[in-house]
């Protein structure tokens, strides 16, 4: 069994519990165990980086030294801006022995980096859990086309990421979506900024962004667009109706997480996953393959 020290950070028990509840459904069916990080804070994403970096640093190192005390040598975090902050600490603290030793006066219990960061998509996109989903998918969801959206935090810059997958172009949710039996298109905004955070500041910008990928999406042929962030799954699902009214268009295009695709395929009850917690109604999708 694989087991995986697990942060599930601020939004996976609130504005993004279906990508928590399909995460732990689908986890349990694949034999893939994640142990919650004790006491775990908030990471500091997306507000400490950008008012004190000593700050932005201790935060995320602190969860990772609590990680280390599981027994376990890989931590995981479904949130791109979670993900982003522990990438953040592995790439300066590891070659900056002087910021880490500042960054641990700050702990009750030092970062030593032994608990390494894995990027969350490949729990489920390396070969062999790969092969295993194939194996036990119960209901192909052959027929739906899919539009494979990455976002920017989990691949770019690649160097602090270093991210497993082409940064332009990545697969690893392409091929997990080929595995269900789905179609992932061809299309070119799948590593785009959605806004993120700036739809709090900057609603006009994210509207805008926004606008633009669903609207590459539509035009490319999609039934759905699936995310792996619970930010940038928010963006696009609950502000369409803003999109809509802003720009004149009806996309209606529901945002499952790649998780509930999988959770489907597997045979799992769509409520267990969260599905009708999605702001666009996904029943179009789960009517074309069968499961609604």
């Amino acid at each position: 069994m694989s087991k995986y020290a697990f942060y599930p950070g601020c939004s996976l028990e609130s504005g993004g519990i279906e990508y928590g509840m399909s995460s732990q459904a689908v986890a349990d069916a694949l034999g893939i165990e994640f142990l919650e990080v004790p006491d775990w804070n908030c990471c500091g994403a997306s507000s400490a980086h950008m008012t004190d970096h000593l700050l932005s640093l201790a935060l995320p190192a602190r969860i990772m030294a609590l990680a280390e005390t599981l027994p376990v040598t890989e931590i995981v975090a479904p949130c791109a801006a979670c993900h982003a902050r522990f990438a953040a600490v592995e790439y300066e603290l590891g070659r900056d022995d002087d910021l880490k030793q500042k960054v641990n006066s700050l702990l009750e219990r030092p970062y030593t980096g032994k608990v390494k960061l894995r990027y969350y998509i490949d729990v489920f996109s390396n070969p062999d859990t790969l092969s295993k989903i194939e194996k036990k998918v119960k209901k192909s969801l052959k027929g739906l086309k899919v539009a494979c959206y990455y976002g920017c935090l989990f691949v770019k810059p690649p160097k602090v990421m270093q991210f497993v997958d082409d940064p332009e172009n990545p697969q690893a949710m392409d091929n997990i979506v080929r595995a269900l039996g789905a179609e992932p298109i061809p299309w070119p905004y799948k590593t785009e900024c959605c806004g993120a955070s700036l739809g709090v500041t900057e609603e006009d910008h994210c509207t805008k962004l926004c606008n633009d990928i669903l609207r590459f999406a539509r035009d490319s042929g999609a039934d759905c667009i699936v995310a792996a962030c619970p930010l940038c799954q928010a963006n696009l699902d609950m502000r369409q109706v803003t999109v809509e009214k802003k720009y004149g268009v009806s996309y209606r295009m529901p945002i499952p997480f790649f998780t509930q695709l999988i959770g489907l395929a597997l045979g799992l009850n769509p409520t267990s996953l969260g599905m009708k917690k999605l702001f666009v109604d996904p029943a179009g999708i789960l009517k074309k393959v069968g499961v609604a």
